[in-house]
């Protein structure tokens, strides 16, 4: 986003998110079954896992600001974001099998698969996480920008997949390539964890906002209003949902219906609206500048935590760890994340200053 049009709250909302997606991603994959699902170092994590939707309509919003918003930009961005998810699994699973003995038996048994099978490899190549989303979500906006103009159409197309989202999910023609799509786009199983429906009707809930907010002269408190009342209205509507049939409207979080998704629709516009808040209220420091950077740094930050975590199996195993192990292991990977991305990003000013170390006080 331009600077003059920066939205602090939405720079802490998925600065956090990706923050907390590191934790969660470390618990998924180095916590036992007990801490997990019975400690209470697993609650919090499993309750600060519900940050995803928070990032998903961030970026909803971010769109409509972005310097490459214009057709063209869009699709290129998007396809950018398709190939970077894709490369990451690369990194994830091939690389490992490769080169540090191979991903650990309890981890691919996990996804009910045979040790030693090559077409695993085929299935963890494919595998679709949130940059395959929000790449495929990106080029569908640059359509829906350059076609109309009106804010509602966003709105309408996401809530019209919240609420076909159940009744699509799983279909496969049984065509080899066109299974992949439709699991792309509503998939059942494990081999994409966040399908188009209902995963993108949150983003384009925050494309949505970001155009009503534009409309009404970039007014900020216009805009967190309107995502307070929207937000409970959304969280009430899929409360009552998820009361009438919990199994049906959440039983999965990854594969929501139309219940669920509204509920964390709304419950993550109220978050929003509460973080505005904090930013609002409280002045800038040194917590929140880290946050800032790493909303800068959040495609960075993601690929490079889920590489390290999963090169991090043939050291630390899978599904082993207890609770001061757990937060060890996520302080680890959080700093090494970190530092990776910032030695990426300043790599030549580091090289400049060891050939010439006068260079730095300049």
């Amino acid at each position: 986003m331009q600077t003059n049009n920066r939205i602090l709250a939405i720079d802490f909302a998925r600065g956090l998110s990706v923050v907390l997606m590191i934790l969660v991603h470390t618990m998924l994959v180095y916590g036992d079954a007990a801490t997990r699902n019975e400690s209470v170092l697993g609650q919090v994590v499993h309750i600060l896992g519900q940050g995803a939707p928070m990032f998903l309509v961030s970026m909803g919003i971010s769109f409509v600001f972005s310097r490459k918003q214009s057709f063209r930009g869009s699709l290129k961005r998007g396809g950018i974001i398709l190939l970077a998810g894709y490369t990451m699994n690369i990194l994830k699973f091939i690389v490992p099998t490769l080169f540090f003995g191979g991903l650990p038996v309890p981890f691919v048994e996990a996804y009910g698969m045979t040790y030693g099978d090559p077409s695993n490899m085929v299935f963890f190549l494919l595998l679709g996480d949130i940059l395959q989303l929000a790449g495929l979500t990106l080029i569908l906006m640059a359509f829906i920008v350059r076609f109309s103009k009106s804010k509602y159409v966003p709105l309408v197309l996401a809530l019209l997949i919240v609420m076909v989202s159940s009744e699509l999910r799983g279909y496969r023609p049984g065509i080899v390539g066109l299974d992949y799509i439709c699991d792309l786009l509503w998939g059942a199983t494990y081999q994409v964890y966040f399908p188009m429906f209902p995963w993108s009707a949150f983003i384009l809930i925050g494309l949505f906002f970001g155009m009503w907010f534009r409309e009404k002269g970039s007014d900020q408190a216009f805009l967190f209003k309107s995502m307070l009342v929207v937000g409970l209205g959304l969280l009430t509507v899929g409360v009552l949902m998820c009361l009438y049939d919990f199994t049906y409207h959440f039983g999965d979080y990854y594969h929501l219906g139309p219940g669920g998704s509204l509920g964390l629709m709304g419950l993550n516009l109220v978050a929003l609206w509460a973080v505005n808040l904090l930013t609002t209220h409280v002045k800038t420091n040194r917590a929140f500048k880290f946050l800032y950077y790493c909303s800068r740094n959040v495609t960075s930050l993601y690929i490079t935590q889920w590489v390290l975590i999963n090169w991090g199996m043939s050291v630390f195993g899978f599904w082993g760890h207890q609770g001061v192990v757990v937060l060890s292991l996520m302080l680890l990977f959080l700093l090494l994340s970190l530092s990776l991305v910032y030695l990426k990003n300043n790599y030549r000013t580091l090289l400049m200053s060891q050939k010439n170390p006068e260079s730095l006080s300049k």
